[in-house]
């Protein structure tokens, strides 16, 4: 059909007058598709439950729902609360006719303390492998690492620590465990920022698999990668007598033969564009151990800060930089490399959650309550991962990086295409109507989702 030129301008003569007048109005009218998603799962029942002792007038898991509403909204402080009063779907959300104020929350998460916390690291851990048992992954590949999170000069167990981008902040630095195939975080442990890697990492990577081989079983593999820092005696003897794989990268300590072995050195195997490497068996007597290692180098262009030459130089072999991976896996040479760059995946959660689920933000001075806040952003993402895949993620061919197995889109997409669309809430025949702006695509996509909640 063709149109005139014309139809397709709109004439503007003049600014709109603002009023702001009490309506069921709301900003958010995807967070029905997550309420919907919640009551089949009972989270709030879940909720009640975990934190049945901590104390409040709202109900403690009344609070905990508003905070998710927070996260998925895109707020990323409590002081933004002020903001979501008066919308009717954050109220229907978590279940409150009144949204409480920022110091009635930061006051209810200061009654957290590591006790109190446990019931919600344990709700956490069961979603995420409730979630694990339905997917029938054939392998669980798991990332350890931690994270810095600066924070200001007052609060509770914060200190100077590794912090290389703020030297002179105080910071905390928790320890995560990411699931590589979904991107779920299945443990996080807050730490102040004055600890090295390696603290509290032994009990941690026991848990771990102690509590998913309880709930998965021994027939799903498991598999770790990892930084230098947790290359322990405790955490290799740990994982071998587990029965896990795991690709752990070790560093070039003057203790061990690594530079001399790389110096000597003649034939290395390419394992990918521009880089090299081979293996070697390693004895530690400091450990009584003998494993596995992998060096290779990787040609970069020039002489950079970042560059490791380990006194290698020579004019005709070029810049590399030196690394080495020690591993009980028996994957060949280029599939091990491609293993432990499968690992810089977990960055991008680690983003996300900073970026979008407002993990880099220290809402008190208090360190329970911090913890608190960091259990509440985790749950948040992994309820939201738990949505993706149960409403249709679309699979990714298999890759030897062992990344994600699903397609899944980020929050801040989900967020655009789903839960900002502006919505009247209306009383039609005795019953509440949302009612969204006509707009064929969202319509095709709520009926998409819809539908795979109903099923």
């Amino acid at each position: 059909m063709r149109l005139k030129v014309r139809s397709l301008w709109r004439a503007v003569k003049e600014d709109l007058r603002i009023e702001f007048v009490p309506q069921r109005l709301t900003s958010y009218g995807g967070l029905e598709l997550r309420t919907r998603y919640f009551r089949p799962l009972d989270v709030g029942a879940r909720l009640r439950r975990a934190l049945a002792t901590i104390p409040s007038d709202d109900g403690s898991a009344r609070l905990a729902l508003l905070l998710l509403a927070l996260f998925y909204v895109g707020a990323r402080r409590l002081e933004h609360l002020r903001y979501l009063a008066g919308d009717p779907l954050i109220g229907r959300f978590c279940g409150l006719a009144r949204i409480p104020t920022a110091r009635t929350v930061s006051n209810w998460l200061k009654h957290f303390t590591q006790a109190t916390l446990a019931p919600l690291v344990q709700l956490n851990h069961d979603l995420v492998l409730d979630t694990l048992a339905t997917c029938r992954l054939p392998r669980l590949t798991i990332d350890v690492d931690g994270t810095v999170i600066s924070t200001g000069a007052q609060v509770q167990w914060a200190f100077r620590g590794f912090n290389p981008h703020h030297r002179k902040h105080r910071s905390y630095y928790p320890l995560l465990a990411h699931i590589a195939q979904t991107g779920h975080i299945l443990r996080l442990k807050n730490r102040p920022g004055n600890v090295h890697d390696s603290t509290q990492a032994v009990p941690f990577v026991r848990e771990l698999v102690d509590t998913v081989r309880a709930r998965l079983g021994r027939a799903v593999p498991l598999e770790f990668r990892m930084d230098a820092a947790l290359v322990q005696r405790d955490i290799l003897r740990l994982l071998a007598a587990r029965g896990c794989a795991y690709a752990i990268k070790v560093g070039y300590w003057s203790w061990l033969p690594l530079k001399q072995l790389a110096a000597e050195r003649r034939h290395w195997i390419p394992l990918a564009p521009g880089v090299t490497g081979f293996e070697q068996r390693l004895p530690i007597p400091q450990w009584n151990l003998t494993v596995r290692v992998m060096i290779y180098r990787k040609h970069v262009r020039h002489e950079a800060r970042k560059n490791f030459q380990l006194d290698l130089f020579t004019p005709d072999d070029g810049h590399f930089e030196y690394h080495a991976v020690a591993t009980n896996m028996t994957l060949g040479l280029p599939a091990l490399f491609a293993f432990v760059c499968g690992r810089g995946a977990q960055e991008k959660t680690l983003a996300e959650l900073k970026s979008e689920f407002a993990l880099d933000v220290v809402p008190t001075n208090h360190y329970g309550a911090n913890s608190a806040w960091q259990q509440l952003i985790v749950l948040a993402h992994n309820l939201f991962r738990n949505f993706q895949l149960d409403t249709g993620a679309a699979p990714k061919r298999r890759s030897r990086k062992r990344t994600y197995a699903y397609l899944l889109p980020n929050i801040r997409t989900f967020r655009f295409l789903v839960i900002a669309r502006a919505g009247r809430l209306t009383r039609i025949h005795g019953r509440n109507v949302l009612r969204l702006t006509q707009n064929p695509s969202v319509q095709l996509l709520y009926e998409r989702l819809q539908h795979a909640l109903a099923t």
